[in-house]
């Protein structure tokens, strides 16, 4: 295996792939991911011969549907699916992964082998790649002081937590963003993110117009001091399921770190490489 380029594609990938009906509702939809705890669902026409035509994600719905005010009882699966699906051969690198996800603004591939789909590689796995490599980015950024504050976002995307769903998702259309730190009493309680909106929210049938934040959001919020690792990081991340962490300094908030935060670094770090082999 190549740790330098983080391993191939084909040694983290997911083989076992969710697939639902193009005229699935989105509500049925949502209630598949949160059962099965996932952030993707890969949707089929009216013949399953023809295999995988699209593929749906979390902020898929929270962008269309919940944003929208559409109602999910009756908006289908086919009206929000993003159709070509991206794919990624399984023998090239996480690293060439990392960059076909930062370049298309997504959290997923599809992986295929002899024009099939094989299996489904995240962000998530992207992160476990680099981490785990014995060289690499991700070790060069180690070597950086308290890379944390190298990675975090520091503009704090907030709300209160008296909002409604709707609204949390239209800011997170707005700025492109998967969570919002929320707000009582000035301040900061909690987090949502898109997968509350879709697995407590969608998938839980509440009204987006009617249900506040305060009632899907995750509290209190998981922190990392500043002076951690990013392999402390992830760690945390994994072990809680979770793809945010507030990063603070003297127990005052300063940041939050995604594991898409990470990607990008590595990504742009990474660049010079990908781009002489294209």
């Amino acid at each position: 295996m190549d740790t330098s380029a983080g391993g191939a594609v084909k040694d983290f990938m997911h083989r076992y792939l969710e697939v639902v009906s193009q005229d699935t509702t989105t509500a049925a939809a949502a209630m598949r991911m949160s059962a099965r705890r996932i952030g993707c669902l890969l949707v089929e026409p009216g013949d399953p011969e023809r295999g995988p035509t699209g593929i749906m994600t979390e902020a898929d719905l929270v962008r269309s549907v919940l944003a929208e005010g559409l109602d999910p009882m009756v908006t289908l699966v086919n009206r929000v699916m993003v159709s070509p699906i991206l794919t990624i051969a399984g023998e090239r690198s996480m690293l060439d992964a990392s960059q076909l996800m930062e370049t298309n603004h997504v959290r997923h591939l599809c992986v295929e082998e002899a024009g099939e789909i094989v299996g489904i590689v995240s962000v998530r796995d992207l992160v476990r790649s680099f981490v785990d490599a014995e060289r690499g980015p991700v070790c060069d950024l180690e070597k950086v002081y308290r890379p944390l504050s190298v990675l975090m976002a520091t503009t704090l995307a907030t709300i209160q937590s008296d909002a409604s769903l709707r609204a949390a998702a239209q800011l997170m259309r707005e700025k492109r963003i998967g969570s919002l730190l929320t707000i009582e009493a000035g301040e900061i309680v909690g987090i949502v993110t898109e997968r509350d909106l879709v697995w407590k929210g969608l998938a839980g049938n509440r009204d987006s117009d009617s249900t506040h934040v305060s009632a899907v959001m995750s509290s209190p919020l998981l922190r990392i001091d500043v002076n951690r690792t990013i392999r402390d990081a992830s760690k945390a991340m994994a072990e809680q399921g979770i793809r945010h962490l507030a990063v603070t300094e003297n127990g005052k908030i300063i940041g939050v770190l995604s594991v898409r935060d990470l990607v990008k670094m590595v990504s742009i770090r990474d660049r010079p490489r990908f781009l002489a082999k294209t």
